[in-house]
């Protein structure tokens, strides 16, 4: 039986899941989330919407915190997002913020094997609901702006 830690955690992937289908992505749990498998290369939840790939590694929180992670977690991501051809994303569900933050790879710290989130870079990370109106707005931007390069 898994621990009350892990729990929570395949909880808030599964509501992250549920969360972007919602928003009208695709959206799915990595088959190896959580299973501690050393050789996998899976983010813990992919979504796509209209061939944007969002890779997402899933992070839960009664308050909101420094986090802490393995290099080895951000790296996988990265190389996943990259292969896919998407974007490598950290979303921390904060229960007493009773929201998601999305804090992009590019704004974390990497310092020897240890990761760290600042508290202050997900306080300012968007939330969930900004951050998928964010990717639905900027691929409405690149389709307007693809439609009028086309345009005699």
């Amino acid at each position: 039986m898994p621990s009350d830690k892990r729990r929570k955690g395949f909880s808030a992937e599964r509501e992250l899941v549920r969360k972007l289908w919602r928003y009208g992505f695709a959206a799915i749990r990595g088959p190896a989330s959580g299973a501690k498998v050393k050789r996998s290369v899976y983010p813990d939840v992919v979504a796509i919407y209209r061939g944007k790939v969002l890779v997402f590694e899933v992070k839960s929180r009664g308050k909101l915190q420094t986090i802490y992670m393995a290099r080895n977690q951000l790296d996988k991501l990265m190389e996943f997002a990259r292969r896919a051809g998407g974007e490598a994303y950290v979303a921390v569900k904060v229960s007493e913020l009773r929201d998601w933050k999305v804090v992009s790879v590019s704004s974390i710290e990497i310092a020897g094997e240890k990761v760290k989130i600042p508290k202050d870079v997900i306080e300012r990370a968007p939330s969930l609901h900004d951050f998928v109106a964010s990717v639905l707005h900027r691929g409405l931007d690149e389709f307007v702006n693809r439609s009028e390069e086309s345009q005699p």
